[in-house]
């Protein structure tokens, strides 16, 4: 027989097996039955009939023909069927759960480059305008940083604490090599009481306060956004696995498998039948779905406020600005500062000492170090925004899943012949609708009760909506900055981005890298009309990158220093 007689008797079979020869109509064994049962059922079932039998001890495939399934045969399928519903449950939520899967790794894989780069920043500003006590700030600087990353990454970190933790450190260096420079070295006495001291004397002005309402106004909506994604995960896990009703399993049956007891092979069911079934065995997984329509609402809320002082991007990479400001405020203050310090912790007891200086592969310092501008398109802004158009195509995932299995999958097409749950005919029962309360009249399946599990992931979809709506900046006040896990104190913060935030620009990832002096200096100095030093004789900007000559640097510094002095006498 060759290939072209062999696939036209082959049709002519499945067109008989469509039309529905029953078999007391010609069917006269249950070869292709026990076929297809013995290729979807593993293992083996004993007493598979040969040909068909009367089907007196069958409870759901009961019908007036002889049949070819047995009790035991039922049982099977009826598992098979739950199976079958969960597989294709598990197929139509792969997509949503691989956009959410990638895209909060992409998220945490993202801050912590950005992280590493705002440390290296931190590390150049030193290394390039402060040398001197460059690698004694190394090991203040990798805790911070090491402390972003925790605390944005889920841990028990107090952000507060963290940051006052460097200020403190800060001090003793920024004292001994600019306030009191001179070639000693201080005890361990004298320098655990300069941190002490420096929450006291306040050599940094405002500085501390404003890092550490910026690293919370940043830091906490973009760790809910991580934790947020993570649960979005774990729901649709869950949802995965969840167990069908027995009620469930054996309507299931009757729509997939009872068909094949009467030799209706290719059967599908009836459009209206299949929504019936698929509605019920959904009922309890609907009530998910204005839960999960909020939950993709407050998330897309909260990404498209997290923008200027609230966009952590833009907090990390202008950290180092802050922090040049912080120790240009305390050597300004000097003369000050070291009548403070001598009051409270008298004259330091000093041995002489050589001061390390700041040592890079000769390689990078012979380039300066430069610090290379990100890609506007590959701002985390941008991925958010991406990935927020991809979720919001889900927003009704879970109240049209049983219409999308049906119409994708299970039932038969428009003008096909169909299983109405008895016979190859249309199907007359009145088809109800989605969600719990629709289910009263559904005349295939009895929905019972509530399902504990999904009342439990609806309580953990409502706890993270709340999390995710008060981390939102409102367009007036936002009330819920909470510094750190520790209890730490409650601001009113403005929504709105002004001077004093440093986030003059849009928010978008673009970093501004000239150093400013902005108009919180103190009180005795106004220097809010200094936002730019220049070299007059070519007119550049001095450049934290140290994207010149390190010597060029050093002179800068000079010249800088020399000017600020000059400024209030001119004034």
């Amino acid at each position: 027989m060759d290939a072209r007689t062999w696939r036209a008797g082959f049709r002519g079979l499945l067109l008989l097996a469509l039309l529905g020869p029953t078999p007391s109509e010609g069917a006269e064994t249950c070869e292709e039955v026990r076929k297809l049962f013995q290729g979807r059922i593993a293992g083996a079932v004993k007493g598979l009939p040969d040909s068909p039998r009367a089907g007196a001890d069958l409870q759901v495939c009961i019908a007036e023909k002889p049949t070819c399934c047995t009790r035991k045969m039922e049982e099977r399928y009826q598992i098979a069927a739950r199976q079958d519903l969960q597989q294709a449950l598990q197929t139509s939520s792969s997509a949503l759960k691989l956009l959410i899967s990638r895209n909060a790794a992409a998220f945490q894989e993202t801050l912590e480059t950005l992280i590493k780069q705002a440390e290296n920043y931190t590390s150049i500003l030193f290394c390039n305008t402060y040398r001197n006590m460059a690698l004694e700030v190394v090991a203040s600087i990798q805790e911070f940083f090491t402390n972003v990353g925790l605390y944005l990454f889920g841990a028990d970190v107090n952000l507060e604490e963290f940051v006052n933790r460097f200020f403190d450190s800060l001090f003793p260096l920024v004292y001994n090599h600019l306030i009191n420079p001179s070639m000693t070295e201080r005890s361990l006495e004298d320098t655990e009481c300069l941190r002490m001291a420096r929450r006291q004397v306040s050599p940094f002005g405002n500085v501390p306060k404003r890092v550490k309402g910026q690293m919370g106004r940043s830091l906490l909506p973009s760790r809910t956004f991580l934790q947020a994604l993570n649960l979005g995960i774990e729901v649709i896990n869950t949802t995965d696995h969840l167990h069908f009703s027995k009620e469930c399993g054996r309507a299931l049956l009757r729509m997939h498998y009872c068909p094949l007891c009467q030799g209706l092979i290719l059967s599908k069911p009836c459009m209206g039948y299949c929504l019936n079934v698929a509605r019920g065995c959904f009922a309890h997984m609907a009530e998910l779905n204005p839960h999960w329509h909020a939950y993709i609402r407050s998330l897309e809320e909260l990404s498209d406020a997290m923008h200027g002082t609230y966009d952590v991007e833009h907090v990390l990479l202008n950290f180092h600005l802050l922090v040049n400001d912080a120790v240009r405020q305390a050597h300004l203050n000097g003369q000050k500062l070291s009548e403070q310090v001598n009051k409270i912790c008298g004259r330091p007891i000093t041995m002489p000492t050589q001061n390390p200086r700041c040592s890079f592969d000769p390689s990078k310092e012979k380039h300066g170090m430069k610090i290379s501008p990100r890609n506007g398109e590959e701002s985390l802004a941008n991925r958010r925004k991406e990935f927020i158009n991809s979720l919001r195509l889900y927003r009704s995932f879970y109240g049209s899943l049983a219409d999308q299995l049906c119409i994708n999958e299970l039932a038969a097409g428009d003008g096909m012949p169909c299983w109405n749950g008895e016979a190859v005919q249309s199907y007359t029962q009145r088809v109800v609708g989605g969600g719990m309360k629709a289910q009263s009249g559904n005349p295939e399946v009895k929905v019972k009760g509530t399902d504990p599990v999904i009342n439990q992931i609806i309580d953990k979809l409502r706890h993270v909506i709340q999390l995710l709506q008060g981390r939102s900046p409102k367009p007036d006040k936002w009330e819920v900055l909470q510094l750190g896990s520790g209890g730490g104190t409650v601001e009113q913060v403005s929504g709105d981005c002004d001077d004093e935030d440093g986030c003059g620009g849009s928010g978008s990832g673009e970093v501004k890298r000239r150093l400013q002096i902005t108009n919180w200096m103190p009180d005795d100095m106004n220097f809010s009309d200094v936002k730019q030093i220049h070299q007059k004789d070519h007119s550049s900007t001095l450049d934290t990158t140290g994207a010149g000559r390190a010597t060029g640097t050093e002179c800068m510094a000079l010249i800088l220093m020399g000017l600020l002095m000059l400024l209030p006498s001119l004034w």
